[in-house]
């Protein structure tokens, strides 16, 4: 047997299989075949577990990122979907000193990135002395001229940096790919973290692994002392829901407790960039931007964004606001670039570049044309001016279907001042467990750096893509690829690092402002989840009566017919597509502030979405209908009663109450009008009592069977029953009281609206609240919804 490929002595079954790819290092076996001593423990302790329990252990991390909300957008020509997110649960372990030379090489690499930075949008002096090609920085459409000339408040454009490294043939780390636009990945290490070290937490423990917790609080605590403005806020800008990333910008505005921002939450006022909140503009004076630099601002960038802020690049001339990085900076993730880096790094810094990137050759040229063609063979030949990594995937593609065999020194000429050739090399392979078999996989590593008062500082982790098969294009989550958490390991103990303030430095506590987006999202959330119930406690009594008679055209079916038609249900449908429609609203307002929402309550959330879509398609009308409407029934009002005991009773929570109260004292009045009226068939009374959840309450208060009064009181006039109006009129008139503005003397509107349609309904009889007055209340309810939307949520 090859020493290189033979078994490690004491560790039958679990590497038998593992041979190596020739030619191609890995990070478990050196090149004797012998196991790396950082991994020898690890594996020894993997070796000793039974495989059920491997399981076990395996899916108690996949629970925990169930539980947590982590996910990716994968993106296919159907559109996107929300997936589970790709754990490859097997480590990958490196020394600590091998890191720190890394880290020394990357901190040499930021340093240029803000030196070439600097140049671009400087005195241009690369390309004036012939060290950059002009066409790659004039023709770049990442090159922003409005940012030209602009210098960043506190000297600095670069804060947040990732480099994309592997390994090379020779066992040396190369760079593969700068990212200074918009780095994502650091959250989701972390997330990698916590369930890794679920799965393998009693050898973690032990194991001298660096934490990440540190960088996350240094980098924090820079972001803060960045603030210009006292009252300022630090924030992080997204460009959405959307975006294959969303849940790490939720993630890390939650973790680190800034506000997450959309464009729209933003407006620029005499220079100072401001959010829109429920108390009006406030300054923001750090943003971290996780949106496209060309997508920032559409009155001097791109025109057509909708995801931007007018008037962004006005307020950093004025010197406001620190943007986390400066727009324009996608401008260094260009690939052409990496041909030009030994020699930007002497002109810039007088210095050799520590870490190589991988081979590139800009084709225009002629003696690097000339070189990539006589090589094809093991290149990979891609756009100049692309930002992506040679190793995702729309490039190998463009390397096999666009390059002509048959001219390719002609196409080449023809277009070479467009195109880059790569060496084409084998990634480094790492041990994933697949199918039960450790087998090496081709792997990169994503690395985080952040600027802090001292200087860069790494990131000690960071997060590896692992690919599925041996094919090293296919690593990409994209394409199928996985993730893995990245251990530095040290010979020594290390600290356990947390976000909690050192000794010496005190706890603020401060309310976060709540932008007037998230406030409307909360409030609306509230409805659609608050109408989604009381429908379906509606439709539940359909389908029962609909069972007991068999006729759907009975004329207290019948009468039911407005209240589904105003909301587009059809009662005929077991499970209405108008009442998924609604939950859907729901889902939708849930997901565009999943920062300041729980990932239990999410995730009850989803199940109950997911439930009732799977329903739909095997429910007929009828007893069937009702049993899986209790069903439904259950599920949301456990989702309703965890985001109530769960949520902080801060201003957000009193939007998302005001919005059940609305819909709720709305909803009741129409049912009460329409069930409770002199002319409504036989059985409307008992209809409504229950639809209101009140039947028992209702037995209890009362001796005698239902009639108009003894409904409408408890349904409209009991200030104990929560399901009454007036419980929600008392609940509407608490959380306005909180609001910011609502007590100012004189009295605002709003609260003037409150207290009169309160004290009126206190004060009627249920004899006399007829079914005019009762639509006349749902009118003064919608008004007073109108009034929370002029007043707080535009």
């Amino acid at each position: 047997m090859d020493r290189r490929h033979r078994p490690a002595p004491g560790l039958p079954g679990l590497i038998e299989g593992y041979v190596p790819q020739r030619g191609v290092p890995d990070e478990l076996l050196d090149a004797a075949g012998e196991i790396r001593p950082v991994w020898r423990n690890f594996i020894r302790h993997v070796a000793g577990l039974a495989p059920d329990e491997l399981h076990r252990r395996f899916a108690r991390g996949d629970q925990y990122l169930r539980d947590a909300g982590v996910f990716f957008r994968q993106y296919s020509a159907e559109g996107s979907d929300e997936r589970a997110w790709p754990l490859s649960h097997i480590p990958v372990l490196l020394e600590e000193a091998e890191w720190r030379t890394l880290g020394e090489g990357l901190i040499q690499r930021a340093e240029l990135m803000e030196a070439l930075m600097a140049d671009l949008y400087g005195p241009n002096r690369l390309v004036a002395e012939g060290v950059l090609p002009p066409a790659l920085v004039a023709g770049n459409p990442e090159w922003l001229r409005p940012m030209v000339g602009l210098a960043p408040r506190g000297g600095h454009h670069l804060h947040f940096l990732a480099f994309e490294v592997g390994r090379g043939p020779d066992g040396d780390w190369w760079v593969l790919g700068d990212r200074a636009q918009a780095p994502s990945g650091a959250g989701f290490a972390l997330e990698n973290r916590v369930a890794t070290s679920r799965v393998f937490s009693d050898f973690y423990a032990e194991a001298h692994v660096h934490r990440l917790a540190g960088f996350f609080r240094t980098f924090r605590n820079a972001l803060q002392e960045l603030q210009a403005d006292p009252k300022g806020r630090v924030g992080i800008l997204t460009p959405g829901p959307l975006n294959e990333t969303y849940y790490e910008h939720a993630w890390i505005a939650r973790y680190l407790g800034f506000m997450l921002l959309q464009g729209e939450d933003l407006t620029v006022d005499a220079g100072r960039l401001m959010v829109r909140t429920v108390a009006g503009p406030q300054p923001v004076s750090v943003l971290w931007r996780r949106l496209d630099s060309l997508y920032a601002d559409p009155l001097e960038l791109a025109g057509s964004s909708r995801l931007g802020t007018p008037g962004l690049v006005s307020a950093l001339r004025h010197g406001s606001t620190t943007l986390v990085n400066n727009l324009g900076s996608g401008v260094l993730e260009t690939r052409a670039f990496l041909a030009f880096m030994p020699r930007i790094a002497r002109a810039l810094l007088g210095e050799e570049l520590r870490l190589p990137n991988i081979a590139t050759w800009w084709c225009g040229q002629a003696a690097e044309r000339a070189h990539v063609a006589a090589h094809a063979e093991r290149m990979v030949i891609s756009p100049a001016l692309s930002t992506r990594q040679p190793i995702e995937d729309e490039l190998s593609a463009l390397a096999d279907s666009q390059l002509p065999p048959k001219d390719l020194a002609g196409w080449l000429e023809r277009e070479g001042a467009g195109l880059v050739g790569q060496e084409s090399v084998g990634l480094s392979t790492t041990p994933a467990l697949i199918d039960g078999q450790l087998l090496p996989r081709p792997m990169s590593l994503r690395v985080f750096l952040a600027r802090t008062p001292s200087g860069w500082q790494v990131m000690p982790g960071g997060f590896a893509r692992i690919g599925r098969t041996p094919d090293a294009k296919a690593i990409a989550l994209q394409r199928g690829g996985a993730a893995a958490d990245v251990w530095i390991v040290s010979p020594a103990p290390v600290d356990a690092a947390s976000l909690i303030p050192t000794r010496g430095r005190e706890l603020q506590a401060r309310e976060g402002a709540l932008p007037s987006r998230a406030a409307d999202n909360l409030f609306w959330l509230g409805r659609y989840v608050e109408r989604t119930e009381g429908t379906m406690r509606l439709l539940r009594a359909h389908n029962v009566r609909l069972a007991e008679t068999g006729d759907p055209r009975a004329p207290l079916l019948a009468t039911l017919a407005p209240l589904f038609r105003g909301q587009g249900i059809d009662p005929e449908e077991g499970i209405p597509q108008g009442l998924i429609r609604t939950l859907r609203s729901a889902v939708a307002s849930a997901g565009q502030v999943r920062d300041r929402f729980s990932p239990d309550g999410w995730s009850a959330l989803a199940d109950l979405d997911k439930t009732m879509r799977r329903m739909a398609e095997r429910v007929s009308p009828g007893d069937d209908a009702a049993r899986a409407l209790s069903a439904l029934l259950r599920k949301v009002t456990g989702f309703s009663g965890l985001v109530h005991e769960n949520m902080y009773r801060v201003t957000g929570w009193r939007f998302l109450e005001l919005g059940r109260h609305i819909e709720r004292a709305a909803g009741m009045a129409a049912t009460l009008a329409t069930l409770a009226d002199p002319w409504a068939p036989e059985g409307g009374l008992d209809l409504a009592v229950e639809a209101g959840d009140s039947v028992m309450t209702h037995r209890r208060r009362f001796a005698v069977t239902t009639s108009r009064e003894t409904v409408v009181d408890l349904l409209a006039l009991d200030a104990m029953n929560p399901r009454s109006i007036l419980f929600q009129l008392d609940g509407i008139e608490e959380q306005v009281r909180f609001l910011p503005g609502a007590t100012a003397s004189p009295m605002p509107d709003l609260m003037r609206l409150v207290l009169r349609t309160r004290t009126n309904l206190c004060t009627e009889r249920a004899e006399f609240l007829d079914t005019d007055a009762l639509w006349r209340l749902r009118s003064a309810v919608w008004e007073i919804s109108d009034l929370i939307t002029e007043t707080y949520l535009r």
